[in-house]
């Protein structure tokens, strides 16, 4: 019943690529027989409706298949991948998971069940409905990973409007929910899904070329770390049509970089969260960081200075933290925003704003303008305590370059002089080695 406009699709475009997994093609007549079969397992193997199912997988045919058919089935899904694979005993407790179905690296599915009961308040409102559920879970990079539940029901509701068929590089998680959002936008154009086994710049333009694809969803962080390693140099990217770009705040350098290399690819601001979902959204320009957001079903308001969404696709509460809506059913986003009629910048999470004596400091602002030097290959910038200003602003740096630290400071300090006042410039530099990013490719501004 859910589902059933998603069925219709696949029985009306039976021949076309549905997903590329492995490089092989896999129709959607293929899909549409998979989650069928699916539909009998689960009520074999006596799965009922409203059961709190982990859905352990990668995008894959048949991670595809059998979340449709739990959907279908109005179980309450919980996607997990391996990105959070030390912490799944942890996040299959607080979920109160009721069976594990695991998808192998060889695409074979298997079912078990556990001891647990799920008997949160929030499963109950789902099943009264009988309407299935999805269980996120938070990168945790600010902080302990909240599990938010979503009515699955309103999060399929805006794909019901046909729009562009497009080959879409799977490039978000498949526990994420811009990685969801890509899957249904492309199932319900009769799209297709590019998975890749690798997310580094080589695989993922490797992919592009060899499966012609048009969409690339991904992170500020990633479209960096692509720039810095040339990948594309090597490959035939023409047919790349649009890059979507949220999850974190976007450099402007590294905008208007990637807008110079590639001027014919449309680049588009996306903004959405675990709590709320993916909002419609229209950036003023490819090189512009000014963005419209909402669209049908969500609606926006700015108060000192922050964002909050109020939805109808918006989550039914956590599992494992306090309701966060204000008393008049609003989501406070904690992203700071300024605000230019209908358009809005990002310009950072809340927590993460440095407060050197009293005046305030975006990280992204402080990375953009030290991305621009020559020979700085990624930077992340965040807040350490001081006793004379409360915080001061601290920089880990990558070079290509040899220079020893002492150096580079003297250099980076000369370049920030006339683009950033004072109290911005990096007080503290670290020269490191390694990625400062986790799984999501997002930047670890904490400790994890």
């Amino acid at each position: 019943m859910h589902v059933d406009f998603l069925l219709e699709v696949f029985r009306a475009n039976p021949e076309k690529d549905a997903v590329v997994w492995r490089d092989q093609a896999i129709s959607y007549r293929w899909l549409l027989d998979a989650m069928l079969g699916w539909r009998e397992d689960l009520r074999r193997e006596a799965i009922p409706p409203g059961a709190v199912v982990s859905l352990e997988a990668d995008f894959s045919p048949t991670s595809i298949a059998l979340l449709l058919a739990l959907v279908e089935r109005e179980c309450i899904v919980v996607p997990l991948t391996s990105s959070v694979e030390m912490k799944k005993p942890e996040f299959r407790a607080i979920a109160q998971v009721e069976a594990i179905a695991s998808v192998s690296a060889g695409d074979q599915a298997r079912l078990e069940r556990t001891t647990a009961g799920a008997s949160h308040e929030l499963y109950t409102r789902l099943r009264s409905a009988r309407h299935p559920g999805l269980v996120l879970f938070s990168s945790g990079s600010t902080g302990k990973s909240k599990a938010a539940v979503h009515d699955f029901v309103p999060l399929l509701e805006k794909f019901r409007v046909p729009r562009h068929a497009l080959r879409t590089l799977t490039f978000l998680l498949f526990d994420h929910i811009g990685g969801v959002n890509t899957l249904l936008y492309a199932l319900s154009n009769a799209g297709c899904i590019v998975a890749v086994q690798e997310r580094s710049p080589e695989a993922v333009c490797a992919a592009i070329e060899k499966h012609r694809v048009q969409l690339l969803p991904t992170s500020p962080t990633f479209i960096n770390l692509l720039l810095a390693s040339e990948a594309y140099v090597d490959h035939d990217l023409a047919s790349l049509e649009l890059v979507t770009y949220g999850t974190e705040v976007m450099p402007e350098s590294t905008l208007a970089r990637f807008h110079q290399i590639f001027p014919r690819v449309r680049l588009l601001q996306t903004y959405g969260l675990s709590e709320v979902g993916i909002l419609r959204s229209q950036s003023r320009s490819s090189d512009s960081l000014w963005v419209k957001v909402g669209g049908e079903g969500f609606e926006t308001r700015v108060v000192d200075g922050m964002l909050e969404i109020r939805a109808r696709s918006v989550m039914l509460g956590y599992l494992n933290a306090p309701s966060p809506f204000t008393a008049d059913g609003w989501f406070p986003t904690g992203d700071a925003v300024e605000v230019d009629g209908e358009y809005l910048r990002i310009r950072g999470r809340q927590s993460e704003i440095i407060n050197v004596g009293g005046e305030k400091v975006y990280p992204a602002e402080v990375e953009s303008v030290l991305q621009s030097m020559e020979g700085v290959q990624d930077v992340t910038v965040s807040a350490e305590a001081n006793p004379i200003t409360g915080q001061i602003v601290a920089a880990k740096v990558r070079l290509s370059t040899g220079e020893t630290l002492p150096e580079f400071r003297a250099r980076m300090r000369r370049f920030c002089r006339d683009r950033l006042p004072v109290f911005k410039i990096p007080q503290k530099v670290t020269l490191v080695d390694e990625v400062m990013h986790g799984e999501r490719f997002k930047k670890q501004r904490r400790a994890p």
